[in-house]
């Protein structure tokens, strides 16, 4: 490629004949431009334009239809000589960062919540000993955290002890929760993995399970997006599946939450990339919480981008509805192997189960597995087959007070706020809205101060807590009451009904310690599940008592 500079002074660039030619550019710019041009094929977006035409369509009428293939897409010139080199795509947020700044900066903000703060801790949402002893020698009694900022939403999964069993830790150790936000990290510069020489998904120290698996890495990142067949189907060109080994698949992952999660990087438009959540929102003859019960719902174009050999899907918005984008992590999903309670059978990688939405509400989640039939686990006291509950954000707020009166997750976590030049910007810290009262709650509150609706907010939870703990306290007597059924022989018919109730107490306690924010997303829902929480737990109670009872009375005759 030949380039011309002439007169330097406003910035003008065109590309004519294979020449870049800069006109009046300042010098500054013009010594920018020279290194890109460089680096960039002549008529490059023409050349890709022949082969991906649909995106070459969408790109050129975009906001971004300025901005050069090359600038994301490594090894351009290679991949245009030979269609089997395919060229890299830069998936570091940083490069949106470097023209949506504000954005960028916010988004990788972090809280004061410290790393690795236990929800089992005894002010945590689910203490122990009880969580331990509800959760029954699962996987998550092995470390249960709160969430951190979206900055440490990959390092801080990958070294969680209930994941990798060890095999990663900080390269700095304990230093490592020093890492400043307004940035974002890449994983395997911060961690180390102890057994490169090796791939196996085991405990590799005491008190570590290894409960991670590849499809988890598709809430954390989108790293492997292009290497991910629509649903993680295993099929011949897709370099990764549901069933790959989850320590390989985590080895090509270095960046956590990314902008082309929300907003797809050739036309701009907000868009989902998860393929459970095109499934939830695209099935037929199903129930679907967000057309059932959602206000002001957003229209889906969903589009098959697969270019290499195998299908892809993504879903773009009509308009930006933060609900649906921030659903495509924040749901309750099923992410594992587990078992079919109708048929007996194991439920494992091969079946789309272990990729699915069931997006429901907690009104509808019980019947829906038993529908289903699909359960995480057996536990290991009652022998009740239970359900492993993630965290139910989105569907929960579906058809709650605030959803009616206009608000969606943006309105509350995400607000239009003024930089120090006075500049509007919408925030993306996504925290707490207790961050900014002013801008969220006071936006439509105008008659309260900020300690009053902070005093509203704690209310609520304070009232949340107390029937969370209420519903605990009424398992542990059922827990009490198999360990003495068992222990004097009570008949497996009564078990059998016991177990049935247990499995509705279980699901409608733990969907709230698994929903974050849960007693503000949809209060009166929360207090309505956890309240048939208690029942079935009191209702098993007495029927195991009973029964032990009249075993006793028995055998005295």
């Amino acid at each position: 490629m030949r380039i011309v500079c002439t007169d330097l002074g406003a910035s003008v660039l065109t590309i004519a004949q294979g020449d870049l030619i800069m006109q009046k550019t300042p010098i500054s710019v013009a010594l920018m431009l020279v290194g890109f041009a460089m680096s960039v094929p002549a008529f490059a977006a023409n050349q890709c334009a022949a082969c991906h035409t649909n995106i070459a369509k969408e790109h050129a009428g975009a906001v971004h239809k300025d901005v050069a293939c090359a600038s994301c897409h490594k090894g351009t010139e290679e991949h245009l000589k030979d269609m089997k080199k395919r060229p890299q795509v830069n998936m570091d947020p940083a490069q949106c960062g470097a023209c949506h700044e504000l954005q960028y900066k916010s988004t990788f903000m972090t809280s004061d919540r410290p790393a690795r703060q236990s929800k089992k801790a005894a002010g945590g949402p689910a203490p122990d000993p009880f969580f331990d002893r509800a959760l029954g020698g699962h996987g998550f009694t092995k470390e249960h955290d709160l969430p951190r900022a979206h900055t440490f939403m990959a390092i801080d999964q990958f070294i969680v002890d209930r994941a990798f069993g060890g095999r990663f830790e900080p390269k700095d150790g304990w230093l490592y929760t020093t890492l400043e936000g307004g940035k974002s990290y890449k994983a395997w510069d911060i961690l180390k993995d102890n057994y490169p020489d090796n791939n196996e998904q085991k405990a590799h120290k005491p008190g570590t399970a290894a409960a991670a698996n590849g499809v988890c890495w598709s809430c954390k990142s989108t790293d492997l997006m292009l290497d991910w067949a629509y649903m993680g189907d295993k099929v011949e060109d897709a370099k990764f599946h549901r069933g790959s080994n989850p320590v390989d698949v985590v080895r090509d992952v270095q960046h956590g939450m990314n902008c082309n999660f929300c907003h797809d990087p050739h036309n701009a438009k907000p868009r989902l990339m998860r393929d459970a959540l095109i499934d939830a929102m695209t099935r037929d003859g199903k129930q679907n919480v967000y057309k059932d019960f959602a206000a002001r719902q957003a229209k889906l174009d969903v589009q098959n981008v697969g270019v290499r050999g195998f299908e892809r899907k993504v879903a773009y918005l009509d308009r930006p509805d933060s609900r649906l984008m921030c659903a495509q992590c924040h749901v309750e999903y099923v992410c594992n192997p587990g078992m079919n309670v109708k048929t007996g059978e194991k439920v494992g990688f091969d079946s789309r189960l272990t990729n699915l939405f069931p997006w429901v509400n907690a009104d509808q989640i019980e019947s829906y597995y038993d529908e289903l039939g699909f359960r995480d686990f057996k536990h290991n006291l009652t022998g009740a087959t239970l359900v492993k509950m993630q965290h139910p954000d989105a569907e929960t707020y579906f058809g709650s007070k605030h959803d009616k009166a206009g608000a969606d997750c943006a309105s509350c976590h995400m607000p239009k706020v003024k930089d120090e030049n006075g500049k509007t910007y919408t925030l993306h810290w996504a925290t707490s809205p207790k961050h900014y009262v002013k801008e969220t709650c006071l936006s439509c509150h105008k008659d309260k101060n900020e300690k009053q609706m902070v005093g509203a907010i704690d209310a609520m939870k304070g009232h949340f807590d107390g029937k969370v703990r209420e519903a605990e306290s009424r398992m542990n007597d059922m827990f009490n009451a198999f360990e003495l059924a068992k222990t004097v022989g009570v008949s497996e018919d009564v078990l059998a009904q016991a177990r049935k109730l247990h499995e509705s107490a279980h699901i409608n306690w733990e969907y709230w310690t698994a929903a974050n924010g849960a007693y503000f997303h949809n209060h009166d829902m929360a207090v309505r599940s956890l309240a048939k929480s208690a029942q079935a737990a009191t209702d098993a109670t007495a029927l195991l008592r009973k029964a032990i009872d009249d075993k006793q009375k028995g055998a005295k005759k």
